[in-house]
């Protein structure tokens, strides 16, 4: 009874309607009810939670530079490396992208905490064979999901991920040392595990084109709660409105060409003659070059050039006097 008695009975709920149509009662609550909702899962962390993305993209264009030349020291030939924007979505968002077989690794990035995960696409992998054994680079297999990687295809593997490390120990450095570790590897998806379901993780994409159709991707994966740690870190080192210097490739680019071979020439003048003038001159003449051909630093040159050979006629001559004398001399 105690329920019934609190409801409104139907001559109160009529009055009530009949008040609302004609505006006696008053039905505005200040609310503004024409506002959008947007759906939020708040057991999920925010997707601008000030992490710098700008930091990140510097260290993939550093990673990009460094693991372009590890690559040409290793096969001897030059492969296009870009990057895209580094995004941030959820793992079961960028997981069901993936397809095996892949070579998928789990990494530790000491001493940040958590593990990252490297995706390399099998068609880099045949491509990096290929020319690792003087090809061209341009084979396309199509593989089974469950087709695992062969001998020696796992060993191009391990060479692309020895090179993949160095770089990216490189790329971090002017942020902070890391040490990269292999922790476990699959060709499945399924059975690699960074993060939870629900999770955050930053992803960055970089592609590889090594010509005649041979291209594909690789993927850096960090966990988004393994960078929150050093975002401020990560804010501290970015310069806004400067290109931040990098000495390591400005070195590398000094020894690649301090060696390197130049030829020089060096032109005084240019004057166009007949045959027939050039047959009849002499020592003595005098040649005269056009105005805009000749330069005063072309001149000077010149002018030393005649004198230089002034004098050595004139020596000459004087010389061919003193053996004269030496010659009356002696009869």
């Amino acid at each position: 009874m105690a329920d019934t008695d609190n409801l409104l009975s139907p001559e109160e709920l009529e009055a009530l309607t009949a008040g609302i149509e004609d505006g006696s009662i008053e039905t505005d609550t200040g609310l503004n009810i024409s506002a959008l909702a947007i759906k939020h899962d708040i057991t999920n962390e925010d997707r601008s939670l000030s992490m710098n993305l700008t930091a990140i993209n510097l260290i993939n264009e550093r990673f990009v530079r460094e693991f372009r030349v590890g690559l040409l020291d290793v096969l001897r030939t030059t492969a296009k490396v870009n990057t895209a924007k580094a995004e941030i979505m959820a793992i079961q968002d960028y997981m069901k992208t993936l397809e095996a077989p892949l070579a998928l690794s789990s990494i530790n990035l000491h001493p940040l905490r958590g593990l990252s995960m490297v995706c390399i696409e099998p068609d880099i992998i045949f491509a990096c064979l290929d020319n690792f054994f003087s090809g061209f680079g341009g084979s396309k297999i199509n593989l089974q999901s469950d087709r695992a990687f062969t001998p020696i295809e796992s060993s191009i593997i391990n060479i692309m991920t020895n090179i993949l490390f160095g770089s990216l120990q490189e790329a971090w450095a002017p942020i902070m040392p890391v040490r990269c570790e292999t922790v476990a590897s699959d060709i499945n998806p399924q059975f690699i595990e960074i993060a939870e379901e629900n999770d955050l993780v930053i992803v960055n994409r970089f592609s590889l084109d090594f010509g005649d159709g041979a291209s594909g991707d690789i993927a850096i994966v960090y966990p988004y709660g393994m960078l929150k740690p050093v975002r401020d870190l990560l804010s501290s080192r970015v310069q806004s409105g400067e290109q931040e210097t990098d000495d390591s490739w400005r070195n590398n680019l000094r020894s690649a060409t301090i060696d390197a071979e130049l030829e020089v020439k060096v032109v005084l003048g240019e004057l166009e003659t007949t045959f027939k003038q050039f047959n009849q001159a002499k020592e003595g003449d005098i040649i005269f070059f056009k105005k805009e051909t000749f330069r005063l630093n072309h001149l000077i040159g010149f002018t030393f050039l005649i004198l230089a050979v002034y004098f050595i006629f004139k020596k000459y001559n004087e010389f061919k006097e003193y053996l004269k004398t030496l010659k009356n001399i002696s009869y």
